[in-house]
């Protein structure tokens, strides 16, 4: 993991982070850009689909479902995937796994 100096430059490479295009002062933002390793893409999606509907990850994606409408639910995936990723970054870079606290931890 030392390849990468921080997490947002793994989710580049990957492909899973937005395109931006600026010119002058406008500013446009995209779908994600593909362009990186289509297998950890779709590991980390396919990751996110299978977690338990209790765990935290997937209330991060009911979240934005709700916030954007029933038609972002890829785009809820995808988000939640992007999460997942920065979370494997840390993982391999410290040699320990951070966890996510629960909502109804207390």
């Amino acid at each position: 993991m030392t390849r990468f100096p921080g997490p947002s430059q793994l989710c580049s490479w990957a492909g899973m982070t937005p395109k931006h295009r600026q010119s002058d002062t406008t500013t446009r933002r995209g779908r994600i850009t593909k362009q990186g390793n289509p297998l950890v893409r779709w590991a980390c999606v396919e990751a996110v689909q299978r977690i338990r509907r209790d765990s935290p990850m997937r209330s991060l994606a009911t979240r934005i479902v709700q916030r954007r409408g029933p038609e972002a639910k890829h785009v809820a995936r995808v988000a939640a995937a992007r999460k997942l990723l920065t979370l494997a970054y840390y993982a391999l870079r410290d040699g320990e796994v951070r966890c996510l606290e629960r909502a109804d931890a207390g």
